[in-house]
């Protein structure tokens, strides 16, 4: 269903990402936003998924600008290569990939934006920064509670698990105090709920959490 297009960002660089689109008529644009583990075959699947749903969809490959083409899994080194890579970024540049992600998108309508761990925090950041996008949902965003400081200028919706490793409990609360207006659910599951390639993986969370998803993004693009 997809392919792998080049972006070129408004500062001159230019990145891989993997788009997907919609059997018939779109009914608005989605950016998806990789975990630490790249535009990996997950996350390639989660593109089919929205573009299936009816949405011109695009995943920027925000690693690119440091080593080009990365993906891998998800065994404790693949991790390391993730976390080190992560430390890299700068998030100027990661919002400037999603920017132009959000313009290619943009060629389905309005724009939503979802990310996963690393990718949660992303997209909360676009929509705090990024133009374009109508809509933002957030899964178990890691380092997400130390961007509360800047306020969305879309919706946003996030989602959180009780047992995450990774995000206590108390940051989530901080998140849902800064955020009052923002619809904030907290799944029985681990960090990483939504990926079925992960042995975090939990069905029940990931469905329930999908159709509110689904239905946020109905609402507001």
């Amino acid at each position: 269903m997809g392919q792998t297009i080049t972006l070129t960002t408004r500062d001159g660089a230019t990145i891989s990402a993997y788009r997907a689109d919609p059997a018939g008529a779109p009914k608005g644009g989605m950016v998806v936003v990789q975990e630490i583990f790249g535009v990996n075959a997950h996350i390639r699947s989660v593109c089919d998924f929205y573009a299936g749903q009816g949405y011109v969809t695009v995943a920027p490959a925000l690693y690119d600008r440091i080593e080009p083409g990365f993906e891998v899994g998800y065994t404790p080194a693949d991790m390391q290569a993730g976390f080190k890579l992560r430390g890299e970024t700068k998030m100027a540049d990661v919002l400037a990939d999603v920017e132009a992600a959000v313009k290619i998108a943009a060629a389905g309508g309005k724009v939503g934006i979802v990310g996963y761990c690393w990718g949660g925090a992303v997209a909360y950041a676009a929509a705090c920064h990024a133009p374009g996008l109508s809509a933002a949902v957030s899964y178990y965003g890691g380092g997400l509670v130390n961007l509360i400081g800047a306020k969305p200028k879309c919706p946003v919706m996030l989602h959180f698990s009780d047992r995450d490793a990774h995000i206590p409990l108390s940051d989530v609360e901080k998140i849902g105090a800064a955020l009052p207006g923002a619809p904030l659910y907290l799944y029985s599951a681990d960090h990483g709920f939504n990926c079925d390639a992960r042995a975090a993986y939990d069905a029940d969370a990931a469905k329930l959490a999908r159709e509110r998803t689904l239905s946020f993004f109905a609402e507001h693009l």
